[in-house]
């Protein structure tokens, strides 16, 4: 952290500007994402670095109205720390001479739930640990909707857990697409849960679903025990249906 305490701004473009360019500045390496961004991490300084590409013409007209990408992700970031719901936090951002805008985040703690998953499928001796994570998750993402917030791509890859002692601790990532309604809209709390639930049975068994759909609908109160159920069979036959359509490709 004192790295990037000491870190000047005048340091964090440069390095912007080579990253940009392809060249990868000692102490950085680059990390894999998607199409629209360009992505690095320096392990020492825990710190990421995020360059964002304009996915169409459109997109900059938008910005005008909703800010750019980077001050989206920025913005958002910082309206789930303001309720407790832990984001990565923006340490500098900044625009490069091509018109695409960067942002610095610090480095958040923890492994993918996708990784835990797997980690902790089919071992007696972290069943206890599997079940304590999906109740807690559960419970974080119930937490997360009941305060209004829907996430912008939920993958099991966009959220962080950390086991701190007696209990998990989660941090969303890649949230310049998030949204906060009251309430929040039906099909986008459904496309949440779709989204977490697109994972193999190898990985998340029917048992696994059903734990984390009853401790989220914990945090749900004003839905009953059957509209939660028509929530949970719905985002599940989606997700299933997709990752059908996945495969026949």
């Amino acid at each position: 952290m004192t790295g990037v305490v000491t870190t000047n701004r005048s340091q964090l473009h440069q390095w912007a500007l080579e990253l940009a360019d392809d060249y990868v500045p000692d102490g950085w390496e680059r990390v894999s994402s998607s199409p629209h961004t360009r992505v690095a991490y320096h392990a020492t300084l825990a710190l990421y670095y995020k360059e964002f590409f304009a996915r169409s013409p459109a997109e900059n007209a938008k910005a005008r109205f909703r800010g750019s990408r980077a001050q989206r992700a920025t913005r958002n970031a910082a309206a789930l720390l303001y309720v407790g719901i832990d984001a990565p936090r923006t340490l500098y951002s900044g625009r490069l001479p091509s018109g695409s805008e960067y942002l610095y985040s610090l480095a958040a703690p923890g492994e993918s739930i996708k990784h835990w998953l797997r980690k902790t499928a089919d071992t007696r001796d972290t069943v206890f640990i599997r079940r304590q994570l999906l109740s807690e998750f559960g419970r974080f993402i119930g937490r997360l909707h009941a305060t209004g917030f829907v996430h912008g791509d939920l993958r099991p890859g966009n959220v962080l857990a950390e086991h701190r002692g007696s209990g998990f601790h989660f941090t969303l990532l890649d949230n310049e697409r998030n949204q906060q309604l009251h309430p929040p809209p039906g099909r986008a709390l459904l496309k949440n849960l779709m989204q977490l639930n697109m994972l193999p049975t190898s990985v998340l068994s029917k048992s696994d679903r059903l734990r984390f759909f009853k401790a989220w609908h914990t945090q749900m109160r004003e839905l009953t025990h059957v509209e939660a159920g028509v929530i949970a069979s719905e985002a599940l036959r989606w997700a299933l249906d997709r990752m059908v359509d996945k495969t026949s490709y």
